[in-house]
């Protein structure tokens, strides 16, 4: 049975981007299923927050589809700091099963932190990811797995039947997914659902924060993976409380921004904020220009003009455009060279290795 450890200087290195802060890890010993070496061919992450109602359910479900799965399959239960004893009830499933490995975060991170805390620890080499409140259906496990068999990088879940408020919930997802789908250039009907599969090697390649796991299909589409959807179940809340909002909305639209700029212009921001600079220097060069032929030639008043004004202000705006860009030339050239971070992403090497 596993116990609950802080953990410190002279326990295993967590694995990279596990923050020692952020969460204490439940050890399990080897419970028969794998040996300890061994590396389970799927990893189920759930992340959990306040859904006690929901667990034993969740648990039951989940065994029922993964005692099938070839190669094995491990289950990483991410609690997000949880108040209502949803950690109790998950460490109770350690006697129940090995399988199962909990992370309990130390306050409420959010959903991407707690996702991202179970990608780390994850040993599959398919991972995929499920809320804990019973909406998404572990019966749809088996498809995701087939999908990916036919040579899928990323299979998402869509939805179809969405069982949430219409107005609050499904509206404003439907415009959000229309919206990024249009600007990422990866078409989806549901970035919303939880429910999605990924290779390990591709999902370990995307770096999240703050609350870009809905985008997960998009950032990993600029390394040119395959990316799938299928139809998925999904059912009404039958016990516990949504932790989302109309509110939610807002945010989403505001990480989408985030998401387009990452997309299209990370590598090379020079290109973009020098490009308005030099079209506002160019018109506030060629405006100063003209007022000053007005005033030296043609003996024109200028100082009372409203164009005077206008022209400076471009000069000022095109010199902070592209001192912008300057600047973000420096911090990405600094975030790809401090992390050895490439700026492509290989699919395959062929041919005899030297």
């Amino acid at each position: 049975m596993g116990i609950l450890k802080p953990t410190t200087n002279n326990q295993q290195p967590r694995p990279q981007g596990a923050s020692s802060e952020a969460c204490q890890q439940l050890t399990t010993a080897p419970a028969g299923r794998f040996r300890p070496e061994g590396r389970p061919f799927l990893s189920v992450v759930i992340p959990i927050y306040n859904e006690v109602e929901n667990i034993d359910s969740l648990y039951r479900a989940l065994e029922k589809e993964l005692d099938g799965i070839k190669g094995g399959a491990e289950v990483i239960a991410v609690d997000d700091g949880s108040s209502d004893g949803s950690f109790d009830l998950l460490r109770s499933m350690l006697q129940k099963n090995g399988r199962w490995r909990i992370i309990r975060l130390r306050r409420n991170f959010g959903q991407t932190a707690a996702m991202t805390a179970g990608f780390d620890l994850a040993r599959g080499e398919v991972i995929i990811t499920l809320d804990g409140d019973l909406q998404n259906d572990p019966a749809d496990i088996p498809q995701l797995l087939a999908k990916m068999e036919e040579g899928y990088d990323v299979v998402s879940g869509w939805r179809e039947k969405r069982r949430d408020k219409f107005v609050t919930r499904r509206l404003p997802s439907m415009i959000a997914n229309r919206l990024i789908s249009r600007l990422t250039g990866v078409a989806l009907h549901d970035y919303g659902c939880t429910l999605k599969a990924y290779r390990s090697d591709v999902i370990k390649g995307v770096h999240l924060y703050g609350e870009l796991h809905r985008f997960i299909p998009a950032l990993a589409g600029w390394m040119g993976v395959r990316v799938a959807e299928i139809k998925v179940r999904h059912h009404p809340r039958r016990a516990g409380k949504s932790k989302y909002g109309l509110s939610r909305t807002v945010r989403v639209m505001l990480d989408l921004i985030t998401v387009k700029f990452m997309l299209t212009s990370a590598t090379r921001p020079m290109q973009v904020f020098g490009l308005f600079g030099m079209i506002a220097s160019s018109l506030g060069l060629i405006g100063g220009i003209y007022m000053t032929l007005l005033k030296f030639i043609y003996h024109v008043s200028i100082g009372g003009r409203p164009l005077l004004l206008m022209f400076i202000m471009l000069i000022f705006v095109g010199i902070q455009f592209i001192s912008i860009g300057l600047l973000g030339e420096l911090v990405i050239r600094t975030y790809h060279e401090a992390q050895s971070k490439p700026i492509y992403a290989i699919r395959e090497i062929a041919g005899r290795e030297e």
